[in-house]
């Protein structure tokens, strides 16, 4: 079975025939490199294939056989996709953006200049897949992270430090417990293009046997590399903050002798209000982000994962000294 895979209706076949100037194979080659580039590691290839059973126009991405994201493209359209703002209407069929959701139109070649000048983002039909299958590549990054790419992160940097892989990979570290800390980071979007300094740090707690406590202190490691990866170069970071009492009865609940136990209504309320906080957050144009003290930080995160997929969640450890913090709501 496929790590990967791409399924087509029989109209965008041309996407995929050179023969017929299609240029979606590249776009996807050019896919795998950015995120190489970006996420740290080279995600397995791409297998694409007609499926009859598709709506003609329909495709949709599978990992492991699971389907993971689908969507309809128009070959020889455009999608005009509305940035946000009164952006007037536009004649064509009106359709949701695959990969951002953001409200968007199918328009014909000869309106694409007026979509430009009214402000939309207009992208031709390959480039919607191809944009698609990239957000959905970073959305499972984790699961893309299978021992064959982690022993091909290995090898490449045994080339440039090989004393230090040497010496801690295997011996120190086992290649399932850094695959599974490399899962762990890259599932909350962590970015492992630091794989010298992630193994450093593996070497320096080499005496703890938990991937979930090696990650975390990973993270404190890489905290820099986090906060630039979601803030950019700001030295100011807005941040949102549980209020002292909820925090109080979160900490309690999560750190709890007999296991992690929070009330099913504190729990509801908790992803309710960090999911409403997150969208205003990103309203004002400013990251979401949850500031938490280090005990909470991972089981909240988890918490919240699924209500609020883009609230990042960071622990007081992991803001760099060379960063002040601005609390929001």
């Amino acid at each position: 079975m496929d790590t990967l895979g791409l399924e087509v209706g029989y109209r965008l076949i041309t996407l995929v025939d050179k023969t017929r100037q299609g240029d979606l194979l590249s776009r996807i080659k050019g896919v795998r490199k950015k995120f190489a580039q970006e996420v740290g590691f080279l995600p397995p290839s791409v297998h694409i294939r007609d499926n009859l059973d598709l709506k003609p126009s329909a495709y949709r991405v599978l990992l492991r056989g699971a389907v993971i994201g689908e969507g309809e493209a128009f070959p020889g359209m455009y999608l005009a996709i509305n940035p946000g703002g009164g952006a007037p209407q536009l004649p064509g069929t009106k359709t949701i953006d695959p990969a951002f959701g953001l409200p968007a139109v199918w328009i014909e070649e000869r309106q694409k200049e007026q979509a430009q000048m009214a402000g939309f983002t207009v992208v031709d039909c390959s480039t919607v897949v191809a944009t698609h299958l990239s957000h959905l590549m970073q959305m499972n990054a984790a699961k893309l992270l299978g021992r064959t790419e982690t022993q091909a992160l290995v090898e490449h940097v045994t080339k440039l430090a090989p004393k230090l892989m040497e010496d801690v990979v295997p011996k120190m570290v086992g290649i399932a417990t850094l695959q599974k800390v490399l899962q762990l980071l890259l599932d909350e979007g962590v970015h492992v293009r630091d794989f010298r300094g992630i193994v450093e740090c593996l070497a320096e707690n080499a005496q703890v046997n938990d991937p979930a406590e090696l990650a975390a202190r990973v993270r404190v490691q890489l905290a820099p590399a986090i906060v630039q990866q979601i803030y950019g170069p700001v030295k100011e970071l807005d941040v949102i903050a549980l209020e002292p009492e909820l925090e109080r009865l979160v900490g309690q609940a999560l750190m709890s002798p007999h296991g992690p136990a929070l009330d099913p209504g504190v729990a509801d309320t908790l992803t309710r209000q960090a999911a409403d906080s997150a969208r205003k957050q990103e309203n004002l144009g400013h990251p979401a982000c949850l500031l938490v003290p280090d005990a909470l930080r991972a089981p909240l995160a988890r918490l919240l994962k699924r209500a609020a997929p883009r609230l990042r969640v960071l622990s007081h450890s992991e803001i760099p000294e060379t960063h002040s913090i601005r609390i929001g709501s």
